[in-house]
């Protein structure tokens, strides 16, 4: 009887020494995934900055909006963004030439339809309300008509790394926005 119990004894031990072993594997695999599922989900606020440009943000009062020169290609970015409660979008496209051009993503002639914006489509700039295409070539060059509102040098800044366009030159250009993309659902 002695040796009976010794036996379940020692295939008791035996048992808990080898799932041991699992249980510390299992206990590792489940907190690196937490880990990894809590840094695949953080939401750490970026500056201005370094915000991808499909991101929206809000400029307030004493910030700029920034653009890095980096993103800048011949593909038309767009760049969202809220100021005083209005949802407004510059874009910029570097040119045949190399220049940068930036402009608001709201029609000169079209903007008050609320369809008045554009979107890039094989190389050329078309605005949602009319149709009108054109090269991003005419950016910030062309004004008037249906085109996109130019932002021209004097109204931003331009370093070797960023464009930065000011909350009060923004601010004051909302009322272009007013009615933006509202015909659309």
């Amino acid at each position: 009887m002695e040796s009976q119990k010794n036996n379940k004894t020692n295939s008791t031990a035996s048992s808990s020494k080898k799932a041991l072993p699992i249980v510390a594997v299992a206990l590792v695999l489940v907190c690196a995934a937490v880990v990894m599922f809590v840094n695949g989900n953080k939401t750490d606020e970026q500056p201005t900055s370094e915000l991808p440009s499909d991101a929206s943000t809000i400029i307030a009062q004493g910030e700029s909006l920034v653009i890095p020169i980096s993103e800048i290609t011949e593909e038309v970015t767009f760049y969202p963004f809220t100021v005083d409660g209005e949802d407004m979008e510059v874009l910029a496209v570097r040119a045949s030439d190399g220049t940068i051009r930036t402009a608001f993503n709201t029609c000169q002639s079209c903007y008050t339809s609320g369809a008045g914006f554009y979107r890039f489509e094989e190389g050329k700039l078309i605005c949602n309300n009319c149709g009108f295409h054109f090269s991003p070539d005419q950016v910030q060059v062309a004004s008037g008509g249906c085109n996109p509102w130019p932002i021209f040098d004097d109204d931003k800044t331009t370093s070797d790394d960023s464009i930065l366009i000011s909350y009060d030159f923004l601010s004051a250009s909302k009322e272009i926005f007013a009615n933006w993309k509202s015909s659309v659902t």
